[in-house]
């Protein structure tokens, strides 16, 4: 960790001399800047009237001046408070990168994320609104919507052929998900299943990578941008899925026929259980008491999430500035346990300690030290106190770090051949009960509609007499 220069000289004022500042509360004070009003001889009515006029209004020319100086005062000291606290901010504020091409494009992003209805909104517009700033606005929604609608209707015309069930939730998941992992034939065209991109898949050296047209264009993605393209064609075909979260981790939830969650693991092209997740060994008891992990999220939730993807976007584009704590803020009003923009939190509140001590003088924060130096400044104490308390708030959530190796191992061992043959059994499961889910729908269908038959077979009939025939 490391600081800029020693402590700052702030711009101090002299203290003024106090023979400089004319009596205005002297109820006899005319401003030096006006001649004094002669005196008017006492002789005649009408002397006396004009010389009571004349001092009337000498008198309310001094009222006037006293007013215009104790507003020109009140302004100078207002304009000299604007100036210290603007001083004063740039010492606790992260510098700005406004002024750098295409951050414009973020601000506009945050103000179209606000905008949108956070229990109804469209997961394809939410994610296209956080890819797209990224690109500094130079995408095409339409483009990209359609693209997805046009994978959408292809697999709901499978579901036909195939005589499914197109109002059954499982038999749509069960669609998308051989469609992504394992691929198929849609419109005469043979897809094939979407790969897991192991080059740079936390989209360290290149953010793009996270993005689900990233995924559109090279087939290949990861656990970011495989589960939100999966959600947006559930959305598509009126399919009910949920984003959840695991360690480094992403995944898909639905509910099966029998309302059993059950966990689509596209990174392996798998269905996992909860003990498959539960083996990465990062998971602690408190973080699932939490809530932080292998929980559904609800559309609020998922929200709060784009704020955190636009935030870590524009942190890897551009760098730490308020905008990023700005967005944060935002996911964690959202969401406040959702550990992805509480760790960014906590990355940006280190980031801004880290300056605001450097612009203080205090160049080492390992150092006691110097670290006590810091007690001096009030607004340089409270972000300590704030930066330890996040610390503290990602520990009692549950959380604890994964490494890089462990996750990588973890994803190898979920591709073992006993999880495989699991994934099949239970996906041929689903299958069997709702084929014979629909069956009975079919059975009761027809079941009712004989009945319907019976009863108007039943019914008396009437046959109307023709009176020319009597």
């Amino acid at each position: 960790m490391c600081g800029l220069g020693q402590i700052p000289n702030l711009p101090t004022t002299s203290r003024p001399n106090a023979s400089s500042f004319h009596n205005y509360s002297n109820q006899n004070y005319i401003s030096p800047a006006k001649s004094v009003v002669p005196s008017v001889p006492h002789g005649g009515l009408y002397n006396s009237r004009s010389s009571q006029i004349q001092q009337q209004n000498a008198r309310m020319m001094e009222e006037d001046f006293r007013k215009v100086a104790k507003e020109q005062e009140l302004r100078n000291k207002q304009e000299n408070y604007y100036r210290q606290q603007a001083l004063e901010d740039s010492y606790y504020n992260l510098p700005s990168f406004s002024g750098k091409a295409g951050t414009q494009s973020y601000y506009d992003a945050f103000n179209k994320l606000s905008g949108l209805d956070s229990n109804n909104f469209s997961i394809s517009e939410a994610n296209f609104i956080v890819e797209n700033a990224y690109y500094g606005d130079k995408q095409n929604y339409n483009q990209f919507k359609s693209g997805i609608q046009k994978t959408a209707k292809q697999l709901l015309q499978k579901m036909k052929e195939r005589k499914q069930d197109l109002e059954s939730n499982t038999d749509k998941n069960l669609m998308i998900f051989e469609y992504l992992s394992k691929g198929m034939k849609l419109g005469g065209v043979q897809h094939k299943a979407i790969k897991y991109d192991f080059e740079d898949y936390m989209g360290a050296k290149d953010w793009s990578k996270m993005f689900v047209s990233k995924l559109l264009k090279t087939g290949s993605g990861q656990c970011h941008s495989m589960p939100l393209y999966y959600l947006m064609l559930a959305e598509e075909m009126n399919a009910e899925a949920h984003l959840a979260f695991a360690p480094n981790h992403t995944y898909v939830k639905f509910k099966d026929e029998e309302g059993e969650w059950q966990n689509a693991e596209l990174t392996n092209g798998i269905f996992t259980t909860s003990s498959i997740i539960l083996e990465s060994g990062y998971i602690k008891s408190e973080a699932l008491q939490n809530d932080i992990y292998m929980k559904e999220q609800s559309k609020k939730e998922l929200l709060a999430q784009f704020y955190a993807d636009l935030a870590n976007g524009y942190a890897h584009k551009y760098g730490m500035d308020e905008f990023v704590g700005k967005t944060l803020d935002k996911a964690l009003e959202y969401s406040p346990k959702n550990i992805y923009a509480n760790l960014l939190k906590s990355t940006f509140q280190q980031a801004k300690l880290q300056y605001v001590a450097g612009q203080l003088g205090i160049k080492n924060l390992e150092n006691p030290e110097e670290l006590q130096n810091i007690r001096f400044y009030p607004r340089a104490l409270a972000l300590l106190q704030e930066t330890k308390a996040q610390f503290n708030n990602i520990d009692n959530l549950g959380y604890i770090p994964m490494p890089e190796g462990a996750y990588e191992e973890w994803l190898g061992n979920m591709k073992g051949e006993a999880n495989r043959q699991k994934s099949e059994a239970l996906a041929e499961r689903m299958k069997q009960i709702n084929a014979e889910k629909q069956k009975q729908k079919q059975q009761e269908s027809l079941r009712k509609a004989q009945e319907q038959k019976k009863k108007e077979s039943e019914k008396p009939q009437y046959f109307p007499i023709d009176p020319n025939k009597l």
